[in-house]
């Protein structure tokens, strides 16, 4: 049985009012497309000198941050002067966390569907992590949409996938955070995405309950409901909160304490919109927060740009949306804070 004193202790950190994810996770050809973008070569040094300053911004990392998603490279890295990064962001008050799956391939059967590998050698791998530091994981299943996908059986592979990695998690005392995405590109209807999302939690769920996965000691990061322009207006704004709230409502049970959203690709006003509308729909049963990459981390990659002299300005900008975020999360958020910065 999952020791459920340890694993909520984890999830009460990582769901600590005002305060939510920097998801740190990007695998290498992610990064270097980010890197790509603002000029830099991806190098394991460039990558490490990123991160590092990210997990030193003191009050970004201590006020709004309280877990980071790290890929395998980051857990195992020190830092500049020796200090291992999971000391940094544990000296910040946040949790350390770790992505466990190898990322997606063609699910044999399904032409134009994917299934996410890393359940094997996943125990061991989690022994490892935790003695490294980490106290919670991230497992990511690719749900696509285009026409006549995704397929009932697709859906389903990802989502036993998903429960067993979270029974695993579990059982070494690792807190899952069970990520089922719907990528919602190929299809501009969004009662038809509305309606898959809501067929994709309800599939994980019910194989959740199938591996006697303990609920109350797991986080869910679902997609948003999005429209195609999302957080184009407040009309718009408040037509994703609604429709991702009804299928919450819907699907997810009251015994998970917390929900912490991915953007998706969202500009990074609108994801923190979308959460700030949600927040603002009155009592729900589960904590709604941020697990952001992108959208915690855009403006501070193109303010730092690789160079030394542009940390604290680069810093300045992730405090920002940190802070933002925060807000969002507490349904306190307005336009207004973000024109003025």
């Amino acid at each position: 049985m999952p020791n459920l004193p340890t694993l909520n202790a984890t999830v009460s950190q990582l769901l600590a009012p005002g305060k939510g994810l920097l998801a740190a996770d990007e695998s290498f050809g992610t990064i270097k497309a980010r890197f790509d973008a603002i000029g830099v070569a991806s190098t394991e040094e460039t990558r490490r000198d990123y991160r590092e300053f990210l997990f030193r911004s003191r009050e970004p990392m201590s006020r709004y941050v309280s877990g980071v998603i790290l890929f395998d490279e980051t857990i195992w890295q020190d830092a500049s002067d020796g200090t291992p990064l999971v000391d940094l962001i544990t000296a910040a008050g946040a949790v350390p966390g770790i992505k466990v799956d190898h990322g997606t391939v063609p699910l044999a059967g399904f032409e134009g569907e994917s299934i996410t590998e890393g359940l094997d050698g996943l125990a061991q791998r989690l022994d490892a992590y935790r003695e490294r530091g980490a106290r919670f994981a991230k497992w990511r299943a690719v749900i696509d949409m285009d026409d006549g996908l995704p397929t009932h059986g697709a859906i389903r592979a990802n989502a036993q996938a998903l429960a067993r990695y979270a029974a695993l998690c579990q059982a070494h005392d690792i807190v899952p955070i069970v990520e089922p995405e719907v990528l919602m590109d190929a299809d501009p209807d969004i009662s038809r995405r509305e309606e898959v999302t809501r067929f994709v939690l309800q599939t994980t769920f019910q194989e959740l309950f199938e591996q006697r996965v303990a609920l109350e000691g797991m986080i869910l990061k679902p997609n948003m409901v999005l429209t195609v322009s999302p957080g184009a207006d407040e009309t718009a704004i408040q037509d994703v909160a609604q429709r991702t709230v009804r299928v919450l409502k819907a699907t997810v049970p009251a015994a998970v304490p917390g929900i912490a959203f991915l953007s998706g690709g969202q500009p990074d006003a609108a994801a923190t919109a979308h959460l700030d509308a949600m927040n603002r729909m009155g009592p729900l049963p589960w904590t709604l927060t941020f697990s952001y990459g992108r959208a915690l981390q855009t403006t501070a990659q193109r303010a730092w740009a690789g160079l030394a002299d542009n940390v604290a300005r680069a810093q300045g900008a992730f405090a920002h949306r940190a802070r933002m975020n925060s807000l969002a999360s507490r349904g306190e958020w307005t336009l207004a804070l973000e024109t003025a910065a």
